[in-house]
């Protein structure tokens, strides 16, 4: 699993309950008991009848799109965190996850516009900046591939190639930062 999901799934835990904390404290804490402890059908129609009630409720559309994402329904996660960086585009967190999703299928370029979008609407985000560092890495790693594979003679690429890939691999190995 590359760092920024490894990181991404602490991430969004704990903006799930930072943002969840904006919405009614015993509805939106009931969502996360009901999904933290397993019942996620539960959690699900809990949060749907939350958003039907106010479904211009950033927070709440925020939740519903990281528990899509943590049950591993990223098409869905995705369309919802693009309609929120839609209807509330100085909020950086959409950006961020939608960020995580592209890569996680290898788009880091389209990544790489997201964090930077996130960061435009809130340049103090740390997860963000360091997102955005990890996106550079893996840039640069399919840059140094494609040098080598076009130029296997030079050889000062394979060491510069052979050092991000030990950094990307100790990023992953290393515990998931989160904020609040």
């Amino acid at each position: 699993m590359s760092p920024l999901l490894v990181r991404a799934v602490g991430v969004v835990v704990c903006c799930c309950a930072a943002l969840a904390a904006a919405a009614p404290a015993n509805d939106a804490g009931e969502v996360n008991r009901l999904f933290e402890s397993g019942q996620t059908s539960e959690a699900f129609d809990r949060l749907e009848r939350l958003i039907e009630a106010d479904p211009r409720d950033p927070q709440l559309r925020f939740q519903k799109g990281v528990m899509l994402a943590e049950t591993g329904r990223s098409a869905d996660a995705q369309r919802v965190f693009t309609e929120l960086t839609v209807d509330f585009p100085e909020i950086p967190e959409p950006y961020n996850n939608l960020a995580v999703i592209h890569a996680a299928r290898g788009e880091y370029d389209r990544a790489r516009a997201l964090l930077e979008t996130a960061l435009r609407a809130s340049p103090n985000y740390s997860t963000a900046h360091e997102n955005l560092g990890d996106i550079h890495l893996q840039l640069a790693r399919l840059s140094y591939a494609q040098a080598l594979r076009l130029d296997p003679s030079n050889t000062t690429i394979a060491p510069k190639l052979a050092l991000l890939r030990q950094l990307i691999q100790s990023t992953a190995a290393a515990a998931p930062r989160t904020d609040p």
